[in-house]
């Protein structure tokens, strides 16, 4: 036994490297320390919440007051660039707000997690999502920061100098002090560079967050689908127990319960992501568009191609988070129609056929309650966005 399988010791070594692969939740750790950091998390602190509004705050103001200065069509490509940077700004302190005041309800999808957990840990369907909601959290976050670097490396060593003008920020912002003299101009680089990094961090964060909470459900939705398989009568008239019946109503009705929180939460964000997101990769384009063929098409691709992968991936998954629930909650009264309900009792089949009726009504994410999110909204948003960059290229 020792020579197949080595030690003891070895044997269980392996065994606990095994158990620290298997996720012990379906948050991932970037997204929990995130949601810590921004004051979203249970119990954060409060110093938290009052840093982020007073520098968030502070970082806009002078954002839009560099575009009311520059507010004209002879300084559009100027005026469309700073906007694509402040915009994501204004959508990420929305979001924030939100999640704050719908603190509890919050509370309550994070309670609901944990108890799921504590009840089907070792189930594959859980493990599964686990994993994939924590590989996608990482690729999220991953994408915003490497856009954050190529448009700060962009920005700054492919800028033009000349002694009669100041220098560009990072962030476009109309600052109240001399910032082009060095060495004031690289340490304000600098904390910008940071704030940047630091707000792309808390945007992919929320992202993973949704696609977290996305496939959180799709897993308590297989697990119900596996208790509705086993149902398997083996005669004409199998008397279906009462605690499988119990078991598959109060499974539905937690499933049900966990979307509406999540659409509270997240409706009026999804709001807000759609319009935002149509401007934003609208004003990309043009700047995309405008610079081919000049000097500056290059250092303008590097600096905004990334960026423009990045505000694409946050409106998809948004939209494939609804198509995503949408589909996945047909799939329940599908399994109890395929499941031998012809072999039970007619007051059993009427229990299973209340929730083929009740899962009939699509469970779905709203964008305020005008739209369902999915991919023929992703679909429009980007049509849109090629159309609106069409009427700025004609009226540059």
């Amino acid at each position: 036994m020792f020579v197949l399988f080595g030690s003891v010791n070895e044997v269980n070594e392996k065994l606990g490297i095994l158990r620290t692969m298997i996720p012990i939740s379906t948050i991932s750790r970037p997204v929990e320390i995130g949601l810590r950091l921004t004051g979203i998390w249970p119990n954060s602190l409060v110093l938290f919440r009052m840093l982020w509004t007073l520098v968030m705050g502070i970082v806009l103001i002078f954002q839009y007051h560099y575009l009311l200065i520059h507010f004209s069509t002879e300084e559009l490509p100027n005026l469309i660039d700073g906007l694509s940077t402040t915009l994501p700004y204004n959508l990420l302190f929305i979001k924030m707000i939100v999640l704050w005041v719908n603190n509890r309800i919050f509370n309550d999808v994070l309670k609901a997690m944990s108890n799921d957990w504590r009840e089907y840990s070792g189930m594959y369907a859980m493990i599964d999502k686990a994993v994939l909601a924590h590989r996608c959290s990482k690729l999220t976050i991953g994408v915003y920061s490497t856009a954050v670097l190529l448009y700060s490396t962009a920005s700054i060593n492919f800028r033009k100098q000349s002694n009669d003008s100041c220098r560009e920020l990072l962030i476009k912002m109309e600052l109240p002090f001399n910032f082009c003299e060095s060495p004031v101009y690289e340490i304000v680089m600098w904390v910008q560079f940071v704030h940047l990094m630091a707000v792309a961090s808390s945007i992919g964060m929320l992202d993973g967050l949704m696609v977290t909470l996305m496939l959180h459900i799709g897993g308590q939705i297989d697990l119900m689908r596996q208790e509705v398989e086993e149902i398997c009568p083996n005669d004409d008239k199998y008397d279906l127990p009462i605690t499988i019946v119990r078991s598959l109503i109060n499974k539905h009705q937690k499933i049900i319960a966990f979307t509406e929180n999540i659409e509270s939460l997240f409706s009026h964000i999804a709001l807000m992501q759609f319009f935002s997101n149509t401007i934003i990769i609208c004003c990309i384009g043009f700047l995309i568009v405008t610079s081919m063929g000049t000097d500056e098409g290059i250092r303008m691709l590097i600096k905004t191609m990334f960026f423009y992968i990045a505000i694409t991936l946050e409106a998809f998954i948004f939209c494939f988070a609804g198509e995503y629930l949408s589909n996945k909650s047909k799939t329940i009264g599908d399994a109890v129609y395929e499941s031998v309900w012809y072999n039970l009792k007619p007051r059993d089949c009427r229990v299973l056929l209340f929730v083929i009726m009740r899962s009939q009504k699509r469970l779905t994410i709203t964008a305020g309650k005008f739209m369902e999110l999915s991919l023929q909204g992703f679909t429009n948003s980007m049509k849109a966005s090629a159309s609106y960059v069409s009427v700025l290229y004609a009226m540059y």
